[in-house]
């Protein structure tokens, strides 16, 4: 039972990763959860307090690159027009023009988006910076977290 078990706690772990550019997909949660299942394994032996702080990373890291993109945008002038385009981009992005549309793609996507609620394109460039730099705020810390997840999973299996 421990290996089925390490090999579903594996692919969450493989699916966290993922999930960090994958906006459909959760990936600090499935990192957490890939770790909480290891836990119950004969191979794991993280303490209590270390997971309460590890989920407590994951579900603020899962919040806030929800509402970082958003702060950035409005930061810099955007509506949500623009977010929704940089979301819109993103998945357009990613699977077009992979792996340079993971990145240009939310810019060009919050870029329309703006234009397309009648913004100058001045003011429709700076809130798509804005929409970028909130989507690489969000981006990175959720690969910080589930970085951080998937080192204690490594470390766990590998000195059992």
């Amino acid at each position: 039972m421990d290996y089925a078990l390490i090999v579903i706690a594996s692919i969450l772990i493989i699916l966290g990763i993922v999930g960090c550019i994958l906006p459909v997909l959760p990936g600090p949660p499935l990192s957490f959860g890939g770790l909480l299942i290891l836990h119950y394994t004969r191979w794991g032996a993280i303490s209590g307090e270390l997971l309460l702080w590890l989920a407590i990373a994951a579900a603020l890291a899962t919040i806030l690159d929800y509402v970082l993109p958003v702060w950035a945008t409005k930061k810099f002038g955007g509506t949500k027009r623009g977010v929704w385009g940089a979301t819109i981009g993103l998945i357009v992005g990613m699977f077009f023009f992979p792996p340079i549309g993971i990145i240009i793609g939310p810019f060009l996507g919050a870029f329309f988006g703006e234009i397309s609620s009648k913004q100058d394109q001045s003011k429709a460039l700076r809130s798509a910076l804005g929409s970028f730099i909130g989507f690489l705020l969000g981006t990175g810390l959720k690969f910080a977290v589930s970085g951080v997840i998937t080192y204690y999973y490594v470390m766990e299996l590998a000195v059992r």
